[in-house]
């Protein structure tokens, strides 16, 4: 069964904080090791201290309320304790050579309060609020306390009693004769299930559970720079545990979608801009959008496809793990020279005039060339022949 807390540190179920406090520092006074080196002063002591523990957390101190003992063996269990921590030397001693029930070392009920597990929702963002982060309101279907019965699972007005099969220990003990001599055996209880009380008048809105399932609206805040994939923690708000025990987390995991514009890197975002080959060769001054306004972009006389152009600071905030955003990053600007594919007679003739303006009729292969400076030559340069 659970114990008592409030009578471990001899105060009453509805004393204040203040009060425990001082309880607890009388009884620690008293029994301190270093005051007290009896061997029973010290094993008080330690119950005081847990006593203590437990009802100065109000999240613990509402487990007891509800009739769990959070640091009993079924929340040591469900918060990822050694599973074998509950089976003692006796207990395989017993096993093996005997002891029954009146010797025999019994793990004691499990608590039916029970934390709660974490909850995931995804929410889709766009690149532009994933770089000034958003506020909003989200509907969550979660299990929540039930109001009817505050989570105990008992109808209003009864209560859970005492099991008469296993008697409150929450386990039955069975004995078979082996070579070995005499094994014992302990399973949960099937009448109550391993909690040593039953529920005879389940509240009829969870069925005995202490939850039910309900769509609540939580807000959540998205700081600025989150980046797909990364999750926002919202402490105790995802699912109720059973027995109305604490909730867990809720998760929400940013969905971000692929802009039409901008790819990302980190904090760093790439667009491709591209030219007509005049505006390439002439230069020019583009308007270009960023996420923080137009910005003016100079392109050089002679540009070339592959370019690229950084603007500093252009890009997204840089979010740190500490969730503290420190600078931004930059936009890469990659140019992409477009050559026309259909020409009409007069700019065919304007190209044709300026080819040979420019000795350009035919293209330099390096053939013929005396200074060996032609496109072949170039390659062979390239790939180290002679």
């Amino acid at each position: 069964m659970a114990r008592d807390y409030y009578g471990i540190l001899g105060v009453g179920s509805d004393a204040g904080p203040d009060e425990i406090k001082r309880a607890y520092r009388r009884l620690a006074r008293e029994l301190h090791p270093d005051v007290n080196p009896d061997g029973a002063a010290q094993e008080r002591f330690a119950e005081v201290s847990a006593a203590y523990e437990v009802l100065s957390d109000p999240e613990k101190r509402r487990i007891v309320d509800l009739g769990g003992d959070p640091l009993g063996n079924g929340a040591a269990g469900a918060a990822g304790g050694d599973p074998f921590s509950a089976f003692g030397l006796g207990d395989i001693m017993d096993a093996f050579f005997g002891g029954g029930a009146a010797g025999g070392r019994t793990r004691g009920p499990r608590s039916r309060v029970q934390p709660g597990a974490d909850a995931l929702i995804r929410m889709q963002l766009t690149l532009e609020e994933c770089a000034t982060g958003v506020t909003r309101d989200l509907a969550v279907d979660t299990a929540v306390l039930c109001a009817e019965c505050t989570g105990s699972g008992a109808a209003p007005g009864s209560r859970p009693t005492r099991c008469d099969i296993c008697g409150g220990r929450g386990e039955v003990q069975s004995v078979q004769r082996s070579f070995l001599g005499q094994v014992v055996t302990s399973r949960p209880c099937p009448n109550c299930r391993g909690f040593g009380e039953v529920i005879p008048e389940p509240c009829q809105q969870c069925g005995g559970d202490g939850r039910v399932r309900s769509r609540r609206t939580v807000g959540v805040r998205i700081p600025a720079g989150v980046a797909d994939g990364m999750r926002v923690r919202l402490a105790h708000q995802g699912e109720v545990g059973s027995g109305g025990g604490p909730a867990g987390d809720l998760y929400v995991e940013v969905d971000e979608v692929p802009h039409e514009v901008f790819t990302r890197d980190g904090a760093d975002l790439h667009c491709t801009v591209q030219l007509p080959m005049t505006a390439a060769a002439l230069g020019t001054t583009l308007e270009l959008p960023t996420l923080a306004g137009s910005e003016e972009l100079h392109i050089e006389p002679g540009t070339q496809t592959g370019t690229v152009r950084t603007l500093r600071g252009k890009g997204m905030p840089r979010l740190r793990s500490t969730g503290r955003v420190e600078g931004q990053g930059d936009l890469m600007v990659h140019v992409d020279v477009v050559v026309p594919t259909r020409l009409d007679k007069e700019q065919a003739d304007l190209l044709r005039k300026l080819a040979q303006l420019r000795g350009e009729e035919q293209p330099d292969l390096g053939m013929g060339n005396r200074n060996g400076h032609g496109l072949f030559s170039r390659l062979r340069d390239s790939f180290g022949g002679r």
